[in-house]
């Protein structure tokens, strides 16, 4: 029970917590009078979005598992893709988001040394293509980060993407197998093989979707329709409003950029950084009132819903004593 209690009951806690809190600090006089206005149909537009783009998220999953070698089905690949809503939200960095993912891939019969490739993949083809869509971001909507210009913005990200593609021609070409083997020696025996587990399994996937190029184009294309399509939540709420003269490019805009922050957020799934990320990128954007409201209804419908669905296969996969053991075990059995 004390286990349960520190695993599953504390970041629930949390996530409460502080959803009421920025609720509460961002209510004023106008907060009913807006809410009142507010339109049932675009909660269900919002779920048929969310939907929609975790559906997309499991095909893509299917067609990546595919390149591989191995075969999902669609009822698995969606196992895997709200499993990792379900420990991302329970460990901090989300880190057990990776861990979830490697269990039910390995459930559905893919290998373990592929299955740690595929999390990966998965995972950079996402922030891949969030980062090809900074520039298109930042040339549109001046002040996005208050403190920060844009051009700066702009060079970080151009700077990034021109990295990635220069670490994946030197994978391709083995040009860095001698920089890692050197800094592992450096390193403790631990970290070093740790880096070098991490180092081969990034090779190896590179020159999986190297093998494949047409596949990858609609793997990255696929990703980025599950994630327009999930970021659209916001859009539909802003419409259940009667907010229909919004510059709707700087909403979904400002949804990329949030959500790219995210994924290199230390809180558990992001809690506390989205809201207030949200509330920062959105206060002058939506009727007086509203904005700690809609932050929190977005996070429920594109987090913690995927986190009970999660919470829910991963009890029926791998039983009801899951929490109680732990997340290292859990992977290597």
């Amino acid at each position: 029970m004390k286990v349960f209690f520190k695993r599953f009951v504390i970041p629930l806690l949390l996530v409460f917590i502080i959803s009421g809190a920025v609720i509460y600090s961002t209510v004023d006089i106008h907060t009913l009078t807006n809410l009142t206005a507010f339109q049932p149909w675009s909660i269900v537009l919002a779920l048929f979005c969310v939907s929609l783009g975790l559906t997309l998220d499991g095909t893509r999953l299917m067609h990546l598992v595919k390149i591989s070698g191995e075969h999902i089905t669609l009822g698995q690949a969606v196992q895997v893709v709200f499993g990792n809503y379900f420990l991302a939200l329970l460990t901090p960095g989300a880190t057990g988001g990776a861990v979830a993912q490697l269990m039910f891939l390995r459930h559905a019969g893919v290998p373990a040394g592929k299955a740690t490739v595929l999390v990966i993949v998965r995972t950079l083809v996402s922030i891949l293509f969030l980062i090809c869509c900074m520039p298109l971001i930042f040339l549109h909507d001046a002040g996005i980060l208050p403190g920060v210009d844009n051009h700066t913005l702009m060079l970080i990200s151009v700077t990034a993407f021109v990295v990635i593609v220069l670490i994946v021609l030197a994978f391709r070409a083995n040009a860095l197998d001698y920089i890692v083997l050197r800094l592992t020696k450096r390193m403790g025996a631990k970290r070093g093989k740790k880096l070098l587990a991490f180092y081969r399994d990034l090779k190896t996937g590179v020159h999986l979707l190297a093998s494949s190029p047409k596949s990858m184009v609609r793997i990255f294309f696929e990703s980025g329709l599950s994630l327009m399509f999930i970021y659209a939540i916001v859009p539909c709420l802003l419409l259940g409003l009667g907010v229909t003269e919004a510059d709707w490019y700087t909403v979904m805009g400002r949804m990329i950029f949030l959500n790219m922050l995210l994924y290199f957020t230390p809180t558990p799934g992001g809690s506390g950084v989205a809201e207030g990320g949200f509330v920062l990128l959105f206060a002058d954007s939506v009727p007086a009132g509203t904005v700690g409201v809609l932050a929190v209804c977005w996070r429920l419908i594109a987090e913690y819903i995927p986190f009970f669905i999660g919470f829910y296969y991963t009890i029926k996969v791998f039983g009801k004593n899951f929490l109680h053991r732990q997340i290292d075990d859990s992977v290597e059995g």
